[in-house]
């Protein structure tokens, strides 16, 4: 077996492992409606930790065996394999402006890592790897409070502490590029910063992922995640790394329209969440009184009409003869 094909496989292993985890995050969160991040009491809670770190690892070891143009692309296929999972093993089938959607995000994205070129591996300085730390933390508690207040919108929530997720990993995936770029067989005080915060944003990331399912449901949050997570690490890749877009000019237009595409179909798995979660029209239910009986009138009326009735007595009309 060739190391391409390896990488293939890799990657496509990866991704049902993180499509396994996120199913399995959406029904703890679903079956814990009240823990706000992480259910550590819940054993189900940590086999999708588990899920995610199989799929981590498979992704790191699909890196070591492909180019990085390939692996990244075929990472956006965790969204694909969500729905047909998720409908086999907890049996909710997705609509098709779901399906519409997620392939508008898969293929936006795949697209746009495509068009990302690989620079020769350089590391950030220590001064670098501080601001971007300040700033992903700036960042990550803004779009946490930012969910925190809008908790009477759940759709809106959960895409925002997706995002969160997102540049979490996102920024996490750049501090383990920069550590293994500048990795000479020692562990340096520079690397253990970096270490250290590679541990917190993996954290922080996976307990906004958990929060991010709360209400949302799955499709929304998952897309979100997953699109956000390569477009923050690669954003960082052309301002701090160096990376450009394949084909010059034309490249830079291409990877505008995939990431337009990539958004439409963001705002259309989250549009159809709002649609399939907004409350129907309550009715008042008839009075008691009137209750299968179509034209009756209700109580309330009939007491006041038989206040202003005359009454009858002994069988004749008051004022008769």
């Amino acid at each position: 077996m060739s190391a391409l094909v390896l990488s293939v496989l890799l990657s496509l292993v990866s991704a049902v492992a993180y499509a396994g985890g996120a199913i399995v995050q959406e029904r703890v969160a679903v079956s814990c409606p009240g823990e706000r991040c992480a259910p550590l009491r819940r054993p189900l809670w940590w086999a999708a930790v588990a899920l995610n770190g199989l799929g981590g690892l498979l992704h790191v070891m699909a890196l070591a065996y492909g180019p990085l143009s390939l692996v990244q692309p075929l990472g956006a296929l965790t969204i694909v394999f969500t729905l047909p999972m998720a409908a086999l093993f907890t049996g909710r089938r997705a609509g098709s402006a779901a399906w519409r959607g997620t392939l508008m995000a898969t293929t936006g994205l795949a697209g746009l890592l495509t068009l990302v070129g690989a620079p020769d591996a350089r590391s950030l300085s220590a001064a670098q790897r501080g601001l971007l730390a300040l700033v992903t933390g700036g960042v990550l508690v803004a779009l946490t409070v930012a969910g925190r207040a809008t908790h009477r919108h759940p759709v809106v929530r959960s895409v925002l502490l997706a995002t969160g997720s997102g540049t979490a990993f996102g920024i996490s995936s750049v501090f383990t590029k920069t550590v293994t770029a500048g990795w000479r067989g020692g562990i340096l005080a520079a690397e253990l910063s970096s270490l250290a915060a590679i541990g917190v944003l993996a954290t922080a990331g996976m307990l906004l992922s958990q929060a991010s399912y709360r209400g949302g449901g799955l499709a929304a949050p998952l897309a979100t995640l997953t699109v956000v997570n390569p477009v923050v690490a690669a954003a960082v890749g052309l301002t701090l790394f160096g990376e450009t877009f394949r084909h010059g000019t034309l490249g830079t237009v291409l990877a505008l329209g995939c990431g337009v595409v990539a958004a439409g179909g963001l705002i259309l798995l989250t549009t159809e969440r709002i649609g399939s979660t907004a409350p129907a029209p309550v009715e008042e239910p008839p009075p008691a009184g009137a209750a299968g009986r179509p034209g009756a009138v209700p109580p309330e009326r009939e007491q006041a009409a038989a206040r202003d009735e005359p009454p009858l007595v002994a069988g004749r009309s008051y004022g008769g003869p």
